[in-house]
C-alpha cells in the first residue's frame, strides 16, 4: 500500500524541509524532511547539505521503505487515511517502535476507539514533552479518523435510441422461430 497525499502532506508539514543538517530535539543529525542516517540513504552529519530536489527524492524513497516495513505488521483492514497516519507516526518514532506500539496492537485487535489515545503517548523527545509532537499526533489522529470518501460510480452512457432500435430488430431475427 502506498502512502496517500494526505499522509505525505502531513509528514512534510511537521518535518519541514531543511537543506542543511541540524540536530532534532532528540539530538539526532537530520536533513531534508526529517531524514536521518538510520533511513539508510546517506550519512547525515554536521556538514550535510542537500538540494530541495534531493530532499523530495529522499522523502519519496523513505516513505516507500517505511510503508514496506510497517505494512506486514498491520493485520486488520486499513483505509488509506489510517495507513497515511500510521506511516507518519512510524516515520517519526521509527518502524520498530511503531510495531511494538499499543496503537498498532489496538488497531489490529479492532479496538479503533483506543487508537487515538495510544498515538498520543508518543509526545516526548529526549525525555521531554514537545509541543510539536503533541500537535503532530493530533493531526495524525485527525487523519486516522477521517473517512475516505468513495468516488461516485461513473454513470453508464445511455445508448442512442437508434442503437436500441437496431438491437430490437436484430433480436427478432435471432430468436428461434415458432412454426
Amino acid at each position: 500500500m502506498k502512502v496517500n497525499n494526505a499522509g505525505i502532506d502531513l509528514i512534510k508539514q511537521f518535518e519541514g524541509c531543511k537543506l542543511r543538517a541540524y540536530k532534532c530535539p532528540a539530538g539526532v543529525w537530520t536533513v531534508g524532511y526529517g531524514l536521518t542516517s538510520a533511513a539508510g540513504f546517506i550519512e547525515v552529519g554536521p556538514h550535510t547539505v542537500i538540494t530541495k530536489a534531493e530532499a523530495e527524492w529522499y522523502l519519496e524513497r523513505a516513505l516507500v521503505k517505511f510503508a514496506a516495513k510497517i505494512k506486514p505488521a498491520i493485520t486488520a483492514p486499513i483505509t488509506p487515511n489510517q495507513f497515511g497516519a500510521f506511516v507518519s507516526l512510524a516515520y517519526n518514532i521509527g518502524p520498530t517502535a511503531f510495531k511494538r506500539s499499543s496503537a498498532l496492537r489496538h488497531f489490529n485487535g479492532g479496538d479503533l476507539d483506543k487508537v487515538p489515545a495510544a498515538m498520543r503517548l508518543w509526545k516526548k523527545a529526549g525525555g521531554k514533552v514537545v509541543q510539536g509532537l503533541v500537535n503532530r499526533r493530533e493531526d495524525e489522529i485527525k487523519l486516522f479518523l477521517t473517512p475516505v470518501e468513495e468516488p461516485a460510480p461513473e454513470p453508464k452512457p445511455k445508448p442512442h435510441w437508434l442503437a436500441d432500435l437496431v438491437q430490437t430488430i436484430l433480436s427478432l431475427f435471432n430468436s428461434p422461430r415458432r412454426d
